[in-house]
């Protein structure tokens, strides 16, 4: 089995930390988490860049970048990401000067995830405007930002002109420790402008659906690459599913609430990683056969220990 697992962190915004009131506790209960993941052989831990739940709530919800950074810190060798950076919560001159040092910190284990954003709610709440961008809009700020993050890896004096973000001579020493620049993940599935983005300018891909929209997504990403000369096998190809495994496909699909499995449509879950070791195995194999080389696993309960260890004593070479 040659595809390769990641982790996506409890840290708050899913209410995955709501029954731990002291903040110091929850950042505790987050870090054990990373660190048994890193422990345990998974290649990847993953944060969402949110500032409150959704619904809003006064639950404890971690910022993104101020943790990855002290995750990347105080793990030794698993790779930490995003899934993904709000383009519209930062500069990207200045996301890419953050990224480049946290690069540095975790000795060249960053993946660098940004999508267009989503949360209208969170956007009018911390004041970036009244107006929320239409989702056309947003994808063309992303479009000048990716510019502008790769040109700040790449040159030695970056210079960007466009109709949102202009950099004029920007340095940015260091610029990280990965070779050519830090893996540039670039999320969503939109089929005529994200993955075409995702051809231009990604290193990694994360696409969400049932197996027959995975192939379907795949094969048009492959057509993107093919139309500007892009080696398709070059982007990596990442999923989020959600896993609950148990010695049975009955006490497996018992552990989840039941309000979850009612909003989760039937295609997802006869394809997320729900059953006995037995039948996981037999999802990871489809997924794999879909064309996905990395599953990123959100756990019915992510801060369980002994189910993450687990699931890699199962799957993890």
């Amino acid at each position: 089995m040659s595809i390769k697992f990641g982790l996506s962190l409890p840290q708050g915004w899913a209410l995955d930390l709501a029954s731990i009131k002291d903040p110091v506790k929850a950042y505790e209960t987050m870090l054990s988490v990373a660190q048994t993941a890193d422990e345990s052989g998974y290649e990847s831990a993953w944060l969402v860049d949110h500032f409150h739940t959704a619904p809003p709530s006064q639950e404890i919800t971690f910022e993104a970048w101020t943790t990855t950074t002290a995750l990347a810190c105080l793990t030794r060798r698993i790779r930490i990401g995003q899934l993904v950076t709000c383009n519209g919560y930062r500069n990207p001159a200045l996301l890419a000067k953050m990224a480049s040092t946290v690069d540095v910190l975790s000795h060249g284990r960053l993946n660098f995830g940004i999508g267009s954003g989503w949360h209208e709610h969170e956007y009018r709440a911390y004041g970036y405007g009244d107006e929320y961008p239409a989702a056309p809009e947003r994808l063309r700020q992303l479009r000048e930002a990716v510019q502008v993050i790769l040109a700040m890896w790449t040159q030695e004096e970056a210079t960007f002109e466009g109709e949102y973000y202009q950099v004029r001579g920007a340095i940015n020493q260091p610029k990280g420790v990965q070779q050519p620049h830090i893996p540039l993940l670039i999320g969503g599935g939109g089929e005529q402008v994200t993955l075409k983005m995702v051809a231009q300018y990604g290193d990694i891909c994360n696409i969400g659906g049932d197996l027959a929209t995975l192939e379907r997504k795949f094969a048009i990403l492959k057509q993107h690459c093919e139309a500007i000369g892009r080696d398709y096998s070059s982007i990596r190809r990442t999923v989020l599913t959600f896993c609950s495994i148990a010695d049975t496909d009955e006490q497996a699909l018992a552990a989840i609430p039941a309000n979850t499995i009612a909003r989760w449509p039937q295609e997802i879950i006869a394809c997320s990683l729900i059953g006995s070791p037995e039948t996981i195995r037999q999802r990871i194999a489809a997924y794999e056969a879909a064309g996905v080389q990395e599953l990123i696993i959100k756990f019915v309960d992510p801060t369980r220990l002994d189910i993450i260890r687990r699931f890699a004593s199962e799957f993890i070479a």
